[in-house]
């Protein structure tokens, strides 16, 4: 339609129209050739960066050109220069340094091949020079070597020697399993009777544990003598009766001569009652305090 139009207008007109037309179709055609131009750089582009960032990334992990070396070594105490010559990366080195320095430590070749990144070949041809030191290995290990009269003797508390002697009132129930002829059970039964006298003030007084081996008490001393003492005129017959020297009858007794005579100012008061003899007094006097 608009070229039936053209033969009516004025040839230059017509020349005008042509030309015009040429310009549009010549700027159209050049637009396209530009997008598709751009079309095909972009995918060339990405695929570009992509190949540079894979080749970055595979710099990174490779291996170092430089020949490994092979030679013994405990990865808990190598340095960077050893585990570079190992063949190991850097960034790998840098981890192993970071899981050292959190605390972390290779008790077994098998720990070391959980490090991070560490392909099982590495870890085959590393496996023969892997040596941990003792110091980093399981103490149960070192037991399990140590023959059966090693270990005993390590688990057995070293014995006193003739002559030797330990402060019956300042040991505990691993020092008692010194003494030859005390284990485990007279060594807690020695401390418990302590804590129910409020400390030991003779030898002698071991006696009166049962079944107690009388061949042990020339191991046992005495430096001092300060028991804890009971206040006599301030406690109730319960409190006193947790004694073992005194039974419920004398603590009843106690605190009705308190409340019949008044405060109790020795125990030769109480000595004027039967239930009193003077072998209780005695073995009694050094655990009264009469304030």
């Amino acid at each position: 339609m608009i070229l039936s139009r053209l033969f009516y207008l004025h040839r230059r007109d017509r020349i005008c129209v042509v030309t015009l037309l040429a310009i549009i179709m010549v700027t159209l055609s050049f637009g396209y050739t530009v997008d598709l131009d751009k079309e095909i750089q972009q995918p060339m582009a990405s695929a570009l960066v992509v190949a540079a960032s894979d080749s970055a990334s595979s710099a990174y992990y490779a291996q170092p050109q430089h020949p490994a070396e092979r030679f013994a070594f405990d990865p808990n105490t190598a340095d960077s220069t050893q585990l570079l010559r190992l063949g190991l990366p850097s960034w790998m080195v840098r981890h192993i340094y970071h899981y050292r320095a959190s605390g972390g430590v290779y008790r077994t070749k098998e720990d070391f091949a959980q490090t991070y990144g560490l392909t099982a070949k590495q870890y085959q041809e590393l496996a023969p020079y892997i040596h941990i030191s003792a110091d980093y290995q399981p103490a149960s290990q070192l037991v399990a070597r140590q023959s059966a009269p090693e270990r005993d003797a390590l688990q057995r508390p070293r014995k006193l020697a003739p002559g030797q002697t330990i402060d019956l009132n300042a040991a505990d129930t691993t020092v008692y399993q010194q003494v030859p002829g005390i284990g485990s059970y007279y060594a807690r039964r020695i401390e418990a009777y302590r804590a129910r006298l409020g400390g030991f003030v003779s030898i002698d007084q071991l006696d009166e544990i049962d079944g107690f081996p009388q061949e042990t008490k020339t191991y046992f001393s005495i430096s001092e003598a300060t028991p804890q003492q009971l206040r006599v005129n301030h406690l109730s017959s319960q409190e006193l009766r947790r004694h073992p020297y005194i039974s419920d009858a004398q603590a009843r007794a106690i605190v009705d001569y308190r409340r019949l005579h008044g405060k109790i100012r020795s125990l030769d008061d109480l000595g004027l009652l039967d239930i009193f003899s003077p072998a209780v007094i005695r073995r009694l006097q050094p655990y009264i305090n009469y304030n």
